[in-house]
């Protein structure tokens, strides 16, 4: 089974995820992109199950354009964010950034592409406004 690390950027708080992804994404909203710093953010998320946490974190709760809301789970000592929780779903999502090996993750979909910035190519397999 494969295992891979993310973690913050001094270590203390960490995720190690078990098997293959249930999706890979990039989101041109405003809240990622605020979260990111960047023109958009890519996260991965996996089945609860397949996560395990550890360390500590404080939480930010944060409501989307749908109305559904998203706790983002940072480290207290460094700020990074980790892993968030978005509304019902039982996945856990993680920034593709916090992986100690980002490079081999599928990305699958792109949404919010009405607030894409227009230098901003992505090559996905599926788009959403």
């Amino acid at each position: 089974m494969t295992s891979r690390t993310a973690s913050c950027r001094c270590g203390q708080l960490r995720a190690t995820v078990g098997g293959e992804p249930v999706r890979a994404s990039v989101c041109h909203c405003l809240n990622c992109q605020k979260r990111s710093g960047s023109a958009f953010a890519v996260q991965v998320r996996w089945p609860a199950e397949k996560v395990a946490i550890e360390g500590r974190s404080a939480t930010f709760v944060k409501a989307g354009d749908s109305g559904g809301t998203a706790t983002f789970h940072f480290c207290p000592d460094c700020g990074s964010d980790v892993y968030y929780l978005a509304g019902a779903e039982d996945l856990v999502a993680i920034p593709i950034g916090a992986f100690d090996e980002p490079y081999h993750l599928p990305l699958n979909y792109s949404v919010y592409e009405s607030r894409k910035h227009p230098w901003v190519e992505i090559d996905a397999s599926e788009h959403y406004d």
